[in-house]
């Protein structure tokens, strides 16, 4: 039996500090490239309503709205 392989995600909290985009709204920590199986729950985080930043409880990354 075949099985298709996975695409490759990235490792999870590799980064303090991310850049996203209205587009990719709604925010969520770790991003959906991220493979869960090592990191924290997803949690969202209200990005627009923080004035453009925010901060992810359970792993103090920062999300920065570039547009």
């Amino acid at each position: 039996m075949n099985q298709p392989v996975p695409a490759a995600a990235s490792p999870a909290n590799a980064q303090q500090r991310y850049e996203v985009r209205r587009a990719d709204l709604p925010l969520s920590c770790p991003q959906p490239s991220v493979a869960l199986w090592n990191s924290h729950p997803r949690v969202y985080l209200p990005i627009e309503a923080e004035g453009g930043t925010s901060q992810c409880p359970y792993c103090g990354a920062t999300y920065v709205l570039v547009d």
